[in-house]
Parts: C-alpha cells; structure tokens; sequence
C-alpha cells in the first residue's frame, strides 16, 4: 500500500498586492498635480470675470449716453470743461470730450458707491472721416475705464451726423 496523502490543491488568490496599489495610488497623484497645476496657475493670474464685466458694463454705459446726444452744439449750447459737476450739462458728443472720473456717478451727480473703485480714464472724441462721410460730419468716440484690478476696457464707436 501506498502512503500517497492526496494533496489539496492550492487556491489561486487574485487582486494587488499591498506594493502595488501604493506604487499606482503615487503615479496617480503624480499626474493629477501636473494637470491641476496649469490650471491653479490660470486661474490665480486671471482678473476676477465680475470685475471685468462690471468694467465693460460702464464702459458700455457710458458710451451710449454719449451716442444718444445729438451730434451738434445746439445754439446756445454747453461750452465748459468736461467735468463730472457739468456732465448734467452736455448736451451733444463733443462736451465729453477729455472727460475723466474718479468712480462712478449717475447721470444726476450722485456717486454710486459700489463702483466708487471704478475710473473714467479717458473719454475721446475726435472727428473722423468714414468712407464718404467726412470728419466734419463723424466722430470716433473712445471710452477707457478702469477696474479696482487696474485692467483698462476701451470701447470706441462711430457717431455721425445723419439727417
């Protein structure tokens, strides 16, 4: 007789072991900082979208009030400096011309105080010649304003003297 003992056969264990999953859980990590760090870097260096599109807003603001003013100096007209105490006053697109503000106030004067940060660097007014009409009958108006960010948005836009 024999004294063969019938062996067990041996189960196979599947999955990872220990040093593998910590080798895999690095690699991972090591590849999530390399994409996040373009990102983190754009994002930290960007302006603020609120602050940009509240500089754009009286950018745009300001240059409709101007293109809705008739073209030419009505007789008897406005005639001073282009200031924030006269901005009542102007009555056609050339008084804004060198206008300038320290914040933001409506059309009647009074500062807003949520945009006391905001800046009218520059109003321009310049007459110029667009295709057949001539400069004596167009005007480049420009506005720059400028956010608490110190970004400046320029907006220009033709005004004519139609009929």
């Amino acid at each position: 007789m024999s004294t063969e003992t019938a062996a067990t056969p041996r189960l196979r264990q599947s999955g990872f072991s220990l040093v593998e999953l910590v080798i895999a859980i690095v690699i991972v990590g090591i590849g999530l900082a390399a994409l996040l760090i373009p990102i983190i870097t754009a994002t930290r260096s960007s302006a603020d979208p609120l602050i940009r599109k509240q500089t754009l807003a009286v950018a745009e603001a300001l240059l409709e009030e101007i293109e809705l003013k008739p073209f030419a100096n009505p007789a008897g007209g406005f005639a001073g400096a282009a200031t924030q105490a006269n901005r009542p006053l102007f009555d056609d697109v050339n008084d804004y011309n060198g206008f300038t503000t320290n914040g933001i106030f409506t059309l009647d004067g009074v500062a807003i105080p949520a945009l006391a940060s905001y800046n009218v660097t520059n109003v321009s007014v310049v007459g110029t010649a667009l295709g057949a009409i001539t400069a004596a009958n167009a005007v480049l108006i420009s506005v720059t304003v400028t956010g608490p960010g110190g970004d400046a948005i320029t907006l220009a836009a033709y005004r004519t003297n139609y009929f």
